[in-house]
């Protein structure tokens, strides 16, 4: 049955590949992708077995003007044990541009076997866009390709879906966040100024080992492939220390490496912190990036063992 199942998200997969039309899209970037795993896969809505809300905030290269600035509240929780819901709120700004994504997250979720489950993820939302060209610094105010008319509130729908097989100790899921692509805005005088919501394919992965009592390891991958783009890799390893305390490190390939640390302050509340330092020659300029999260986890929906994963 096992590799029945792994054979079947191999072929969603390849199938999400060999989409021909497809092209890169610039998503909200997280260090700690594992606490925060709705805004990549809609068919986690409802695993953790009880309402589970996460508030994020991330600052990226510091000290850059204009650099990207994040702000993610998303929630979710089950409605029955094959029915989960969800809803993600993203605030993303960078230089004159803001954007803000709402979308809600459906997963419906089969029984493998006693240990595993297979979830089926859908989410739909949109986009509004604002550009604030006079928050920039012109350097000729004169340049007519300089000139394009502001954007305000323009709307672009998304529509995601996603797959994902999990037990209590690990966790794989394919998804893309949105399958469609649309162009943003053309207002420059010679057509030149235009972005576009672009397609991307994400697997995340983990793992859970008992080193010992009081000791849990866990590792973790995501990995993202644009078309046009380079493929990012994020590798993380995460110590959890009397279910209480995390410690861990990641590394964005060719990117930037990263602490990270959280603290368990109550049954249903978590904080995380990261910090990414730069790899690049970038560095001399950035102050590195920053996130911070808190994890609320609030009434159990049914009577089901809530699993000691910290995903």
């Amino acid at each position: 049955m096992m590799n029945k199942i792994l054979n079947i998200l191999i072929l969603i997969f390849l199938c999400f590949l060999s989409n021909q039309t497809v092209t890169a899209q610039q998503d909200a970037q997280y260090t700690q992708y594992m606490y925060n795993t709705l805004s990549v896969n809609p068919a986690y809505a409802g695993s953790r077995d009880m309402l589970s809300a996460v508030l994020l905030h991330r600052s990226q290269w510091v000290g850059v003007d204009g650099a990207p600035t994040t702000q993610t509240l998303s929630g979710h929780t089950p409605l029955n044990e094959k029915v989960g819901v969800g809803l993600n709120i993203v605030n993303d700004r960078i230089g004159p541009a803001r954007e803000t994504y709402v979308d809600a997250a459906f997963s419906y979720t089969l029984e493998v076997n006693r240990d595993i489950e297979l979830s089926f993820g859908l989410k739909a939302g949109g986009q509004l866009l604002d550009v604030d060209y006079n928050r920039l610094n012109i350097y000729d105010p004169t340049d007519a390709n300089f000139q394009p008319n502001n954007v305000d509130q323009k709307f672009s729908p998304q529509f995601g879906l996603g797959v994902m097989l999990y037990s209590d100790k690990f966790y794989v899921g394919l998804s893309t966040p949105n399958l469609l692509e649309t162009e943003h805005f053309d207002e420059s005088p010679n057509g030149s100024s235009v972005a576009k919501e672009r397609i991307g394919y994400y697997l995340i992965s983990g793992y859970v080992f008992d080193i010992s009592s009081d000791v849990k390891f866990k590792p973790a991958i995501l990995s993202k492939l644009v078309t046009g783009s380079p493929l990012q890799v994020d590798v993380s390893a995460n110590f959890l220390l009397y279910d209480t305390f995390t410690i861990g490190a990641a590394y964005r390939w060719s990117s930037a490496v990263s602490a990270m640390a959280g603290f368990q302050i109550t049954d249903s509340l978590l904080l995380g912190v990261a910090y990414d330092a730069d790899t690049t020659e970038f560095s001399e300029y950035s102050g590195g990036s920053f996130e911070a999260f808190l994890r609320f986890d609030l009434f159990k929906s049914y009577n089901k063992m809530v699993t000691p994963r910290f995903f």
